[in-house]
């Protein structure tokens, strides 16, 4: 890849230029795991910037960023390849129409590459530069879990009718996960690991600030200082750094510049996403937690 060659801090930096902010330990991950060949396992709460991770490696290397969203019940042909059975039967009619008898010919012609789905796992492996993200992989059965694992050792697929494909270049590959359920030890073993914290207040603002640069200080710092406070509260799901960026940008569209606190209730659906954490949040005494805060 172009940008392969950065050290860890350079690379940092070209993170930090795209607008998202790094510690040292994933600073080192992402340079570990372009230098290595090496997936990068990320785990933590939802929110907390796993999948922006792999748009901001995408933007950086000048490559295009593949998505493969888990779910439960995700098999190896919805996320690797699948023949186009419209076409090739619209192909095969047309053959017979045209006096095509040769059964072995025919045969060959159907699975031609022409008439294979590249789904995205087999896109990554067939795009050089690229970034895979494959996101949620802990909503995913152990089976894929154990495809996903033999894929990402060798960056090679068969495919009986064409054989084997192997990546020139192997993509760079993000695997995140909400910790949902734990993934298997072999998985991660495969992966650099990185556990992504929420950030404290000072990194919290100034990735507020970065991608919001027209919001008034006051309110951002308002924003993320209310939000650190409903971290500590017993809530159903913390708000990540993603719901600090939603709730600045709706008191910024509805004119605010700095936290009121009807509006902040009024709002509260930006931030907060279960009716329980909303009626907890309305309890706060926002005044207070700005003035403990400091601002």
């Amino acid at each position: 890849m172009g940008d392969g060659g950065l050290g860890p801090q350079a690379l940092r930096v070209r993170l930090e230029d795209t607008g998202y902010l790094v510690d040292d330990g994933l600073a080192i991950a992402c340079f570990l795991a372009l230098k290595l060949h090496r997936p990068i396992f990320c785990e933590g709460d939802a929110g907390v910037g796993k999948t922006a991770l792999a748009s901001a490696l995408a933007e950086v290397l000048h490559a295009p960023l593949i998505r493969l969203q888990c779910y439960e019940g995700i098999d190896a042909s919805q996320a690797l390849y699948d023949w186009d059975f419209p076409r090739q039967l619209l192909h095969l009619r047309a053959a017979e129409a045209a006096g095509v008898t040769d059964a072995d010919r025919l045969e060959g012609e159907l699975y031609d590459r022409r008439f294979l789905i590249a789904r995205p796992l087999l896109q990554a492996l067939e795009t050089h530069p690229s970034v895979l993200l494959v996101d949620e992989v802990d909503r995913a059965d152990d089976e894929f879990e154990a495809f996903l694992l033999e894929l990402l050792s060798e960056y090679t697929v068969t495919i009986p009718e064409l054989g084997t494909l192997r990546a020139g270049t192997p993509p760079v590959v993000v695997l995140t996960s909400n910790r949902t359920r734990e993934v298997h030890d072999a998985l991660k073993r495969r992966c650099l690991y990185h556990w992504f914290e929420h950030p404290d207040f000072a990194r919290e603002l100034a990735i507020v600030r970065g991608r919001l640069p027209g919001v008034a200080a006051r309110l951002a710092e308002q924003v993320t200082a209310v939000v650190q406070a409903l971290r500590g509260e017993d809530l159903l799901k913390p708000p990540g750094v993603a719901e600090t960026i939603d709730w600045a940008e709706a008191l910024d569209a509805l004119g605010a510049t700095e936290v009121d606190a009807d509006l902040a209730v009024a709002t509260l659906g930006s931030v907060l996403k279960y009716r329980e954490d909303a009626e907890r949040a309305r309890s706060l005494d926002l005044t207070a937690i700005l003035a403990a805060r400091g601002v």
